[in-house]
């Protein structure tokens, strides 16, 4: 593997607090890894991170990027998936393709295995996650059905199966997810949250593991197959943020952002046509108490203090998802590259 020269920048930003300036210092290193996308990925340390791309790749490194191993994955009919979806469980990685037939794989080692298959005309998966004790696994996918596709596992990855519409909400007509960052699922606990988009950009709820549902209306834009939530994510079980808009129109920024301090029941927008607009991901960074917020996509990484009321722009570099290990590292998926943002100064004013 070829690892870029490190592209280190600092970005000097003055934010106002309580009367004073303080500078953000921040560093990415990018590492070409494919000529694929890169839309999921799996950090589990500083070190470790597995990531799943558009080219049948499932790649990781152990030390921190200096070196990268990977195995290229074609099915029977010498299919490459193209994968948006990757979970991880202990050192067994899980990863699922976009379009039909649905292709699951579990690689443990050396050793690759077709695990689930669906063929439908509809078929189209885009996001899976384990819950924190490894055991239970969420699979998401567009209907083909009156409801949306959800797969469950309850043995570790080892067996899916396709939850009934009977125990699920229905779907408008034009509702699905969007395949962006595999980060249109949140799990805390218990609970799960999804979010749509399309004709209707809704959450889902569910407060038991998947067994019962609720279904709740949003703000954000809506109505155009390329509108709705692209992702969301909760700080806790109360306080939660969904972000999205219109990739076709990636500087919009009108009802693309909102948040929630009720569990997701209840939703109100946030910096509406002021911030940035259309972004594939969204986290909170961790241990800043639901204040610090950070928003990646194709027109770079935009960073907010305030819980989303305002933002800055840290980096106009391009990536699809975040995923941060602590307060001041994260991981980060792009068009063939992997990226680690350093916080030099942890964004904590």
């Amino acid at each position: 593997m070829l690892r870029l020269l490190s592209l280190f920048f600092n970005i000097l930003f003055l934010l106002s607090c309580k009367g004073s300036k303080k500078p953000i210092s921040i560093s990415i290193v990018n590492f070409k890894v494919s000529k694929g996308d890169i839309r999921a990925i799996h950090g589990t340390g500083t070190d470790t991170l597995y990531y799943a791309d558009s080219k049948g790749n499932i790649g990781y490194t152990y030390n921190k990027g200096k070196s990268w191993s990977k195995t290229t994955i074609k099915n029977d009919d010498r299919l490459i998936p193209n994968f948006r979806s990757i979970a991880v469980n202990k050192d067994t990685i899980f990863s699922l393709s976009i379009g039909t037939p649905a292709l699951l794989y579990k690689t443990y080692k050396d050793s690759t295995k077709l695990i689930y298959t669906e063929s439908h005309p509809k078929t189209f998966y885009d996001s899976m996650q384990f819950f924190k004790n490894s055991k239970i696994a969420i699979a998401v996918g567009d209907p083909t059905d009156v409801c949306p596709s959800i797969l469950i596992s309850y043995n570790h990855g080892n067996t899916w199966e396709k939850i009934k519409c009977n125990y699920l909400p229905k779907f408008e007509e034009g509702e699905a997810f969007f395949a962006a960052s595999n980060t249109n699922i949140k799990i805390f606990e218990k609970k799960i949250w999804l979010v749509s988009g399309g004709s209707e950009a809704r959450v889902l709820q569910s407060e038991d593991v998947g067994l019962t549902w609720t279904i709740h209306d949003t703000p954000i834009i809506q109505g155009k197959n390329t509108q709705g939530i692209y992702s969301v994510d909760f700080y806790d079980e109360l306080n939660g943020i969904i972000f999205g808009g219109d990739f076709t129109k990636p500087k919009n920024n009108n009802a693309n952002k909102a948040i929630t301090k009720d569990g997701g029941k209840t939703w109100k927008l946030i910096s509406d046509n002021a911030g940035p607009g259309y972004k594939s991901c969204v986290k909170y960074i961790p241990n800043s108490k639901g204040k610090k917020i950070i928003a990646v996509g194709k027109t770079g990484i935009s960073y907010s203090k305030d819980g989303g009321k305002n933002w800055i722009e840290l980096s106009d570099e391009s990536f699809f998802v975040i995923q941060f290990i602590n307060e001041s590292f994260a991981w980060l998926g792009g068009q063939g590259r992997i990226g680690i943002l350093n916080l030099k100064q942890p964004l904590t004013q």
